[in-house]
């Protein structure tokens, strides 16, 4: 049966015209009939053409070969008419060896044959040469040459010259001989660059090439002397090339890791150093690496190349850089060649392109040019690179930024001098952070640092670190234009493509642009670290000190914080520039990385079947720029990572935010954003992104990483001895695997940009619209776990029925007998092993201290009293050690020193320490606080409010620390002075005056270590000191220190200290409450969201969803009863505090729900109680019922409504 049926049996005749056989199998030419004319044609053709290719490969080597043999002929002819001009004989030698020429004519003759004939690989060649040289210098002066040709004949022999040095550096064989010759080349050498320096200049980049191999080779310690005089001599004289002799020594011979190991001879490197101009050399290398030199009026083809370092190289340029200029001012005083602007160019360019590959703790590098592993560089390096972290250097450059001349008054010369300024900023900016990320343990040294760099007394009154900074930032195209338009930061923070293949590179001409945007994101990226660093020691005071800009001068009286304050219409623009630019970040992120690992892919793919490809590299490993792990970076930036500015972005503008929350100065709407977004169909679109989310990270959960690293390395080991291409496939699998997680990272991005900036930057939507969607997300998960039952008896009913064997069991799980005045031990005890399962509908059984149980059925309303009591009971000081205590606000946050008051107790009742007795009580106290965080999530989960305050530094954890936003660690929560003030106003206060302080504060007698005082029960107490930072309690605190130390006592007392029992309550509460739900709200919406609104109580919206029962249910007339409409007449009288008061008798909270009366759970119901005018009214807190006798005086509704309010009943009232 044939594929496609016609209606024809005959098998249609098929016709190749093509002349080819269609058998794929058949031999060339055995095709029949007629294809084989063409065919034999074809072969015929091909036969042709390769008969006339080797005819032409024959001419082009009989071609070769008698130009080579007619030019060696030649040079024969040459050399034997130079010897017959030497009388160069083995009678004669040693009696015309010194004579001089008789004329310059004489010796530029000879000079001209030997350089057309010279072979540096013939020794013959290298005595003429020596020869030469040595007639020439016992020529008088008169025998010099003089003509047009001698530039350009001495240039050659210098080339020849050091050919022949570099052909004999690795060579062993006749040492006595070839020692002679190196030392006559040296000679040689020396004599051509006192000759003729320019033109050596002009050839520094071949000279110092050869020298620095000379340098490696071990042919330098017999002849130390005469070297430093020949790779010093084309430095030595100064002339109008005398910048490309440095520039030739800067990228050829400085780039020698270890120089200081090879001229280790005489301290020869300290004494190259006194021989270098240490201001051409600044300059010249400043040149080399921004590429502004106009190179291109230069005839020498080595300038049309770009400089290609590798690691090591930068490494070594910018360790000798640093010793050179250390040496220079007797390694004292860094503060006198950190401020010149080409050091400080030159170290953050090199600094920057390093900060990926070094880590100067462990002092290990990557070498982009060598194997994958890790190299090791010597404590010298080491030492040049830590000398660059102390306050003098820091200080040094800022103070020289700031004592520039004063500007011009004429627009031009203000643009130009402006412009200067910016580039002199940008600089200092890269210097600065870079430093940050390759010190990161002494971040907030270098921070303060920076921001008391023109504070000090000798500063007079130059402008702040921070004003200074935040000019230069104002005028960037990136803040300007991302200010003015969100939609336009995607573009300026988008990575350039960089070649990968050489290691990296200056900027091309071509690239300024794109160079200068590089430029101008370090310079803000290092004003965010440094304001950030500065709102973490400055309070609500300072801050709000300047209300318009001023001249930010210092003047006599007023602090360094007040004198860093930014105007308040500056943080204005600031945060608008911070919200736009946060917004791209998120909302956009999945299309950064994608922009971000094209070009890793794209370069690095190629990069690695590119050296793949090569026989010469076939059996080496995989390029360590190859096999490195990509690192989404912003706008191409190396070091600079996504998550990093996310952080950091996130950060300064949530600290700005809480200013403006604590004390409003910007405008209402400043803060939103809903035009970028449809409102309209917001909730539903954040709520698929939430499932596609929990749908992905549920796949993940499952998915294991395969192959694991230590399975892949055996894997390797195994088949190494089967193929040698095992390891380079390998190779190409985890290359490939990295693409696919970077991948997957992105499309997390992609699917979920809405709850990105909902995680991260909720302030930029409404807060009711997030309320909305916190309960959308309940209710999401709700159905998830409960299989569509949300309902509590219809899940009841769902679970007895699928496990009819074990279902009372199974809901057994979740019911507890709870005796009155004992919630929350018995709660701890029944529910703690439930884990996130108390998720589900409980059923509480309230038992009397008879253990008689009260009468009711729990329909909900049972369990909002048992979570309102355990609250209640859980948060309240007791006898025993309190987990939670009060600020002065009354505000609750875990009690600081409970871990040490357990121990303390512990020991008091002899419990060894370290004993199992004594980790299971340490280890139940953890879990009564996890299981605290459990219940206030349960709180959360279902609605319900309780009357509980926390303090604001406590809930700002709840949002910032352990989520699973982008960036949780960089912008986790961040210890500040102002938060002090909610948990102790004493300490607050003097770590204010401290900072305030204008005379010496050693005065104090303060060091880097804190005593904590215990409580022992019966009014004893015990210390206990603890250190801020090694050796702190030898560290004294100084003026130079003193922010350092109040920012270190913020974080110990914020979170150092009471870090374990954060941690346990947060661990207990994200168990119910995803964090990534609560950081859509700060912390004071938090509390809003745990007790109710603090807005007065709106009576209206309260009347129109009250429910009625009894005898008060509206009738088909539509009319209230006469006592309902008393009562709200009484309600509406009362003012805010007896409002709050009845809603609290009624529903447990004194606040409103946060989307209204309307969202209250169970409805606020009113039923009467009869007739008897002298009843109390009573409630049902359980289900939020009212029963209202039928009053018919107003007046006495009002003192039985009052009376019944301010008695304090109970639930069992009724």
């Amino acid at each position: 049966m044939f594929p496609s049926f016609t209606g024809n049996s005959r098998r249609p005749r098929q016709v190749n015209l093509s002349g080819r056989n269609p058998n794929p199998f058949a031999t060339p030419g055995s095709a029949g009939g007629q294809n084989v004319a063409v065919v034999n044609a074809q072969q015929e053709r091909i036969q042709r053409q390769k008969e006339r290719e080797r005819l032409h490969a024959a001419k082009t080597l009989q071609r070769t070969w008698r130009g080579h043999n007619s030019r060696a002929k030649l040079k024969s002819l040459w050399r034997t008419e130079w010897d017959a001009h030497e009388h160069i004989c083995s009678e004669k030698q040693a009696d015309t060896y010194h004579t001089s020429y008789d004329s310059a004519e004489d010796s530029l003759m000879q000079l001209r044959l030997l350089a057309h004939f010279f072979d540096p690989r013939s020794a013959a060649d290298v005595r003429r040469l020596l020869h030469y040289f040595s007639r020439t210098s016992w020529s008088s002066n008169d025998a010099v040459p003089t003509s047009a040709f001698l530039p350009m004949a001495f240039l050659k022999l210098e080339n020849h010259c050091l050919r022949a040095l570099d052909h004999r550096i690795d060579r062993t064989s006749g040492v006595k001989q070839l020692s002679e010759e190196i030392d006559a080349l040296l000679e040689a050498l020396w004599m051509i660059t006192e000759i003729l320096p320019h033109q050596t200049a002009l050839n520094a980049d071949k000279f110092y090439h050869t020298l620095a191999r000379f340098t490696r080779s071990s042919q330098l310690s017999q002849r130390m002397s005469l070297f430093q005089r020949v790779l010093i001599s084309p430095l030595r004289k100064i002339h109008s090339e005398t910048f490309s002799a440095y520039e030739g020594f800067i990228s050829k011979y400085l780039i020698i890791l270890n120089l200081h190991e090879f001229l280790n001879v005489r301290n020869g490197l300290e004494e190259l150093a006194d021989h270098v101009n240490i201001r051409l050399l600044a300059k010249a290398t400043a040149d080399v690496l921004s590429r502004q030199q106009p190179w291109e009026l230069v005839s020498n083809s080595k300038f049309q190349a770009r400089l290609r370092l590798n690691s090591r190289e930068r490494l070594a340029l910018l360790t000798n850089f640093i010793f050179f200029h250390r040496k220079a001012h007797n390694f004292t005083k860094p503060e006198a060649y950190s401020g010149n602007d080409d050091f400080v160019a030159v170290v953050s360019k090199l600094l920057s392109s390093l900060a990926d590959e070094i880590d100067i703790e462990a002092r290990t590098f990557t070498d982009s040019s060598a194997d994958v592993s890790p190299q090791s560089f010597d404590e010298f390096t080491q030492a040049q690179l830590i000398s660059l972290v102390n306050q003098e250097s820091i200080g040094g450059m800022l103070r020289s930024t700031q004592n520039q001349p004063a500007r011009p008054k004429t627009s031009d010369a203000d643009s130009v001098a402006s412009r200067t300024a910016s580039t002199v900023a940008q600089n200092l900016a890269g210097f600065a952070l870079t430093l940050l990320r390759l010190f990161p343990l002494r971040g907030d040294e270098i921070r303060m640092w920076l921001y008391l760099g023109s504070t000090d007394k000798l500063a007079g009154t130059n402008e702040s670190a921070t004003k200074f900074f935040w000019d230069a930032v104002r005028q960037t195209h990136c803040f300007r234009a991302i200010t003015r338009d969100s939609k336009t930061a995607f573009n300026l923070l988008k990575p350039r493509s960089q070649s990968l293949d050489s290691g990296w590179q200056p900027p091309r001409a071509s690239e300024v642009q794109a160079d200068d945007l590089d430029d101008e994101w370090r310079l803000i990226f290092t004003f965010m670290e440094l304001y950030t660093f500065m709102l973490k020691v400055m309070d609500d005071e300072e801050f709000f000190s300047r209300s318009h800009i001023g001249s930010g001068r210092q003047t006599m009286g007023t602090s360094s914080t007040r004198q860093n304050a930014l105007p308040l219409t500056a943080i204005q623009e600031l945060s608008t520039f911070l919200k736009n630019l946060g917004f791209t970040l998120y909302f956009n992120g999945a299309d950064l990385s994608k922009a971000s690992e094209s070009a890793w892919t794209s370069e690095s793919i190629s990069n690695y079947f590119k050296h793949a490809s090569s026989h010469i590299v076939a059996r080496t490993p995989m390029k360590a720029e190859v096999l490195k792990k990509p690192s989404l970076s912003i706008a191409g930036l190396a070091g600079i990572s996504v998550d990093y500015v996310k952080g950091l972005t996130t950060g300064l503008l949530r600290m700005i935010y809480e200013r403006d929350s604590r004390r409003k100065f910007l405008p209402d709407d400043h803060w939103l954003m809903t035009s970028r977004f449809d409102m309209d169909s917001f909730i539903p679109a954040v709520v698929e992104e939430e499932e596609n989310r929990s749908r992905l990270d549920a796949e993940d959960d499952g998915e294991e990483d395969w192959p694991g690293e230590e399975r892949e390395d055996a894997y390797d080991q195994f088949l190494q001895g089967i193929t040698s291409r095992t390891p380079r496939i390998r190779q190409v699998e985890r290359l490939r695997t990295e693409q696919r997680k970077l991948s997957r990272q992105r499309y997390l991005q992609a699917v979920a940009p809405r709850l990105e900036i909902l995680q991260n930057m909720p302030f930029l939507i409404p807060f009711t619209t997030r309320v909305q969607i916190f309960r959308e997300f309940v209710h999401l998960d709700q159905i998830k776990r409960r299989n569509g039952y949300t309902d509590p008896d219809t899940w009841r009913m769902a679970m007895h029925s699928s496990h009819r064997s074990t279902g009372e069991n199974e809901l057994s799980h979740y019911h507890a007998k709870v005796r009155r005045k004992h919630e929350f031990d018995d709660a701890y005890e029944q529910f703690y092993s439930l884990g996130s399962a108390l998720k589900e509908p409980i059923q509480i059984t309230f038992v009397d201290q008879f253990d008689t149980v009260e009468a009711g059925i729990d329909g909900g309303g049972v369990t909002k009293e048992f979570l309102t009591s355990v609250t209640s009971e859980a948060f309240s000081p007791s006898d025993g050690i309190d987990f939670f205590v009060e600020n002065d606000q009354h505000l609750l946050y875990p009690n600081p020193t409970v871990v040490e008051e357990k121990k303390e107790l512990l020991r008091g009742a002899g419990v060894q320490e370290g004993t199992t007795d004594w980790r299971n009580e340490m280890s139940d106290m953890m879990q009564r606080y996890e299981f605290l965080g459990r219940i206030v999530g349960k709180c959360l989960y279902e609605g319900i409010l309780v009357d509980i305050g926390f303090a604001g530094f406590f809930l700002l954890k709840w949002a910032l620390t352990g989520g699973s936003g982008s960036a949780p660690n960089e912008s986790g929560y961040r210890a500040n002075l102002n938060d002090l003030r909610d948990l102790d106003e004493e300490l607050y206060q003097g770590l204010l005056q401290l900072k305030n302080y204008p005379g010496d504060v050693e005065d104090f007698s303060l060091n880097f270590s804190v005593t904590d005082n215990i409580p022992l029960g019966n009014g004893r107490t015990t210390t206990l000191t603890r250190e801020l930072k090694p050796d702190g309690a030898n560290t004294p605190v100084t003026n130079e220190n003193r922010l350092v130390y109040i920012s270190y006592m913020a974080r110990y007392r914020l979170s150092a200290q009471p870090l374990h029992q954060t941690n346990a309550f947060l661990r207990g509460l994200a168990s119910i409450i995803q964090p990534s739900w609560l950081s859509m709200f700060n912390q004071s919406e938090l509390q809003t969201l745990i007790g109710g609104a603090r807005a007065s109580i709106d009576i209206a919206d309260l009347r129109r969803h009250t429910q009625y029962g009894g005898v008060y249910v509206i009738g088909n007339d539509g009319q209230e009863h006469p006592s309902v409409r008393l009562f709200w007449r009484v309600m509406e009288s009362l003012n805010d505090r007896d409002r709050a008061a009845v809603l609290k008798f009624v529903t447990s909270t004194p606040r409103a729900p946060l989307l209204g009366f309307a969202s209250l759970n169970p409805k606020f119901s009113i039923r009467d109680a009869g007739d008897d005018q002298e009843r109390l009214p009573s409630t049902s807190t359980c289900v939020n019922l009212l029963k209202l006798p039928r009053f018919t005086d107003e007046r006495v509704l009002r003192e039985k409504l009052l009376y019944a309010v301010n008695s304090g009943a109970g639930f069992d009232l009724s």
